[in-house]
């Protein structure tokens, strides 16, 4: 796959499937349009292309904080085999104030050169939103391009969309986030050297930072799985400052791996978190710390069936 984060950076004179969307986790929903894309730029020899709209810059323009489910790098990974192209479009006060219809003659058409337009019943496009559906099936014929719209995925009678994926996890209801996400919700990154104070109590820990754009769902334990070297670990998780050893509010998550001995530190992991335990706490002693998590170790090895 062909990534690129400046349109000006596309050169493509070959038609065309694109779809367009913030595309923020990759849901399902999300996940409905980058396969009908991929299906058909296979089936007719044409770019398969993602245009997944960069809003940050827009964000700080404007001076809002918004934390997101999903990285550039993580969209990255997971479109990797799905799409010939990622282009994610910085979207600025510039972009915003593009007219519809340009934004059809000039992207869709002149830049994309598309034959299919691949978006679902909701989407909005150009200067105050000017542009949807149902001009963009009005101008097909004009730009030679066709429409086809997906149909939201639902679950539970509600349509699957960020906003309602951020809200369960708020909740730290990661069970439901995984139905809705089509994955389990979690974060990539490199370990790093912490107190090393699991490895005094008995119990090696990997820590990796929590990015801060990414959304966090409630401090506390989780059965968790890490990906190391290619392969995934069974593993409980704690996500927080640790208060009871440490006055920083750095959030880390910081994973206890069954069944893995060996030097991770500097390698990238990636973590995804399976269903939460309790909530973080601070404890009066170390001793009630490790109290508390030689409970919660046995609660993993419940969970996922491990030995010990």
């Amino acid at each position: 796959m062909r990534y690129i984060n400046r349109p000006d950076d596309y050169e493509g004179s070959k038609e065309s499937a694109v779809t367009f969307g913030k595309f923020d986790g990759l849901h399902r929903g999300h996940q409905k349009l980058v396969e009908k894309v991929q299906e058909l730029g296979s089936k007719e020899g044409i770019n398969s292309i993602v245009c997944a709209f960069d809003m940050r810059p827009l964000w700080a323009d404007t001076g809002r904080t918004v934390r997101m489910l999903m990285n550039g790098y993580e969209r990255r990974s997971y479109l990797e085999g799905k799409a010939d192209v990622l282009l994610e479009w910085p979207f600025d006060q510039t972009f915003s104030r593009i007219r519809a219809e340009e934004f059809i003659r000039d992207i869709i058409r002149g830049l994309f050169h598309a034959r299919y337009v691949v978006v679902g019943t909701d989407f909005q496009f150009g200067y105050e939103k000017q542009g949807d559906i149902h001009m963009l099936k009005e101008y097909e014929k004009e730009y030679g391009y066709r429409l086809i719209v997906i149909e939201k995925e639902r679950y539970g009678g509600r349509v699957i969309s960020s906003s309602y994926i951020k809200e369960v996890l708020r909740q730290g209801d990661v069970l439901l986030a995984a139905r809705l996400l089509g994955y389990a919700y979690g974060i990539t990154g490199k370990v790093e050297h912490g107190r090393k104070l699991g490895r005094t109590l008995g119990f090696p820990t990997f820590n990796v930072a929590w990015p801060k754009e990414k959304l966090l769902p409630p401090r506390g334990v989780y059965a968790s799985e890490v990906l190391v070297s290619g392969r995934w670990y069974p593993a409980i998780s704690n996500v927080g400052v640790k208060p009871t050893v440490s006055e920083e509010e750095r959030v880390l998550i910081e994973s206890f791996l069954f069944g893995y001995d060996g030097d991770a530190y500097g390698k990238t992991v990636s973590v995804r978190l399976c269903e939460f335990r309790r909530p973080e706490q601070k404890f009066d002693s170390v001793g009630q710390l490790k109290a508390c998590i030689d409970q919660d170790i046995e609660y993993g090895r419940r969970f996922f069936g491990v030995d010990e």
